[in-house]
């Protein structure tokens, strides 16, 4: 029996993923929250092995708390599901442990064919990621910035494209002041700007935050 947890900040979602997941007899969902900070509790009372998680949650982001919970929990398989554009974020999710990522217009067959898949210590992307993978297109422009940016530096664009502050993303991050402006300096350098404003607008415009 596989044991799943599903966090999204939306119930229907949650809902309607559990009602097909448990529909399948060696499937169990035995958990559903709404937000990130909920995640490290629940796994530590229960036996999970798969974890189906949304990247924007409220109170902590996903792929921080993925990365909390693998260093915590590295038997845990993560399926990060997002509405987030997956030539972007799939790459910085599965550098930060997850094992899979698909984007919320997958079908409910491709959602349980990636919990199995992940079950059993695969990697799962979509074929049109599995293409980025293999092949550089060197025509996605958002590729191409992404590929600029590492793990730490996505999240730190997303936090202050939401307005958090320098010690905000500190204490979110669980790093000092000091390291987010160096961050930040090098998010300016690679996107070619020199103020927040512009930074923010630029993350926007190629779908980075």
């Amino acid at each position: 029996m596989i044991q799943i947890l599903i966090v999204d900040n939306h119930p229907i979602v949650r809902t309607g993923l559990e009602l097909f997941l448990n529909s399948k007899p060696d499937l169990k969902v035995i958990g559903s929250l709404s937000s990130g900070i909920e995640i490290f509790e629940f796994v530590r009372r229960h036996n999970v092995d798969v974890i189906i998680s949304e990247i924007d949650l409220p109170e902590l982001n996903g792929i921080t708390a993925l990365r909390a919970i693998k260093k915590e929990n590295k038997s845990v398989q993560v399926l990060m599901f997002s509405h987030q554009p997956e030539e972007i974020y799939a790459i910085s999710t599965i550098k930060a442990g997850a094992s899979g990522y698909l984007n919320k217009e997958a079908s409910v067959e491709d959602i349980e064919a990636a919990v199995r898949k992940i079950s059993n210590g695969e990697t799962s992307l979509s074929e049109k990621m599995d293409k980025h993978f293999r092949y550089e297109d060197t025509r996605k422009s958002r590729s191409r910035m992404f590929k600029k940016l590492s793990t730490r530096e996505v999240e730190v664009l997303k936090l202050l494209s939401i307005g958090r502050k320098n010690k905000e993303i500190a204490e979110e991050l669980d790093i000092n002041e000091k390291t987010v402006s160096t961050y930040k300096a090098r998010l300016f350098k690679k996107l070619n700007v020199t103020n927040i404003v512009d930074l923010i607008h630029q993350a926007k415009h190629h779908n980075l935050a």
